[in-house]
């Protein structure tokens, strides 16, 4: 924008210092032409006196060199009266001309070499029409035109210069606001809800600003609420917490029982970290550094651990691939169990009892990828699971689980695919990008369906614990 507009003002510029400019110094030059040619009138009308009244060279001769200039001037008498022609000075001159101007009585100039002539006629005593001839040079028509056209482009190039830094100014002016717009923009963008711009510039620019700081206000106002809407809900939780955990002291003792009151004291710990997570969270997030994330293959063990209890009662079999070496992935380990508990809480829920599935990890050069397949009836169409996944829930399901996972994989630079598996179901494909950014916020974890609670509450407990 600055340079568009300093060419736009050069353009301009330029064309308004031309279009006065030149006329102006066509103007001086014939002011200049006239000015010589109305001192050579003045000196021919000094000789018109005498030559009215006599035609003797002597006298003529003396009033040639009293106009002070018989070097360019001359006297052409025709002759009559039994008198000769005479002709003073140096002619210069074409005797047509001079015939011409004899015959139509009326004064003209021509050109000679190194200038021109003004041939001036005067009416003698006896009738006849003397021609005076004034020579004036090309160096006398010319004089001053030079500087005075010099002093004029001196001028134009000033107001084409000045007109550039004034448009320049100018264009700083607008363009540094509409960076640091553009700028904050990107910032807010980025996550830095922190972000603000100076309400400062040109009017339109300066409302840009105003309507950009209220708009990330608001955002940031948006988020606060969710937070503390976030927080607030989970805190309803507390109430049917509490009544459970003391239900559970008429539980008496034994192992069951006491299992019951160590689920309801991790799930009141789950509980007050969530509402302290949603209060405490900053508006702006900062991309993990090096050695943020996790190791991918110990959360695998870990949750399939959890889920093999509740496998068992089923009668399922399982089984986990390429988890006995670690694979480091920039994802938080807290998101990576969330979403692996939504997979396989999903196989629970929608495959009958008995049928096998089994998560595989593979760590290539440029993506981890995790898949979690089954032996069910699959997924009709695997393109509205991804629609749903993406908030559209419908046909009974909230996308929720798919949602966890799509965003756990994209925060990385990667994706979801849902395919078919060897084992003849379904198969979810998780790619992750090994140099992809941690993701800026923590996932969900899914819910699970518990058909035995005692034996699952007790690997829940040990995989927690280790």
């Amino acid at each position: 924008m600055r340079w568009a507009l300093v060419k736009v003002s050069l353009a301009v510029t330029t064309m308004v210092v031309l279009a006065f400019a030149v006329p102006l110094g066509l103007v001086i030059r014939e002011m200049a032409r006239d000015r010589a040619f109305s001192g050579a009138e003045r000196e021919a009308a000094a000789v018109a006196p005498a030559l009215s009244i006599t035609t003797d060279r002597d006298q003529l001769e003396r009033v040639v060199a009293s106009a002070g200039s018989d070097a360019g001037m001359a006297v052409h008498i025709p002759a009559g009266d039994g008198q000769e022609a005479l002709k003073l000075g140096r002619q210069r001159a074409a005797d047509e001309d001079i015939a011409a101007v004899r015959k139509l009585g009326r004064a003209s100039t021509t050109g000679v070499a190194g200038g021109s002539t003004l041939l001036q006629p005067v009416a003698l005593s006896t009738g006849e029409i003397a021609v005076v001839e004034v020579y004036v040079p090309e160096a006398e028509v010319t004089n001053g035109v030079g500087t005075a056209w010099a002093v004029l482009a001196g001028v134009g190039v000033a107001l084409v210069l000045g007109s550039v830094a004034v448009a320049d100014r100018l264009g700083v002016r607008m363009v540094r606001p509409a960076k640091r717009l553009v700028e904050g923009a990107r910032e807010l963008g980025e996550g830095k809800l922190g972000s603000r711009v100076p309400e400062e510039g040109p009017t339109e620019l300066r409302l840009a600003a105003v309507a950009f700081n209220s708009m990330a206000d608001q955002v940031v106002q948006l988020l606060a609420n969710e937070r503390e809407l976030a927080a607030d809900l989970s805190h309803r939780l507390r109430t049917p917490l509490t009544v459970l955990r003391l239900n559970t002291a008429s539980l008496g003792e034994g192992p069951a029982a006491e299992q019951t009151r160590t689920a309801v004291e991790q799930l009141e710990r789950e509980v007050d970290t969530i509402i302290r997570t949603a209060r405490e969270a900053k508006p702006q997030t900062a991309p993990a550094g090096p050695g943020a994330g996790c190791d991918a293959a110990e959360v695998v063990r870990e949750r399939m651990a959890f889920w093999s209890a509740l496998a068992e009662d089923e009668g399922r079999t399982w089984r986990v691939a390429g988890a006995d070496r670690p694979v480091r992935i920039p994802v938080a380990r807290a998101d990576l169990a969330a979403a692996l508990d939504a997979l396989l809480g999903n196989v629970f829920r929608h495959t009958p009892e008995g049928t096998a599935f089994a998560v595989d990890v593979h760590n290539g050069d440029d993506a981890v990828i995790v898949l979690v397949s089954d032996a069910g009836p699959g997924i009709p169409d695997p393109e509205a699971a991804m629609a749903r996944g993406r908030g559209s829930g419908s046909d009974g399901s909230t996308g929720l689980g798919l949602d966890i996972v799509r965003r756990l994989a994209e925060s990385t630079g990667g994706d979801v695919r849902i395919g078919s598996s060897v084992l003849g179901g379904t198969e979810v494909r998780i790619w992750i990008q090994p140099a992809g950014p941690a993701p800026a916020s923590r996932g969900r974890r899914g819910q699970v369906r518990r058909r035995r609670p005692g034996r699952l509450v007790a690997a829940y407990n040990r995989s927690r614990s280790d």
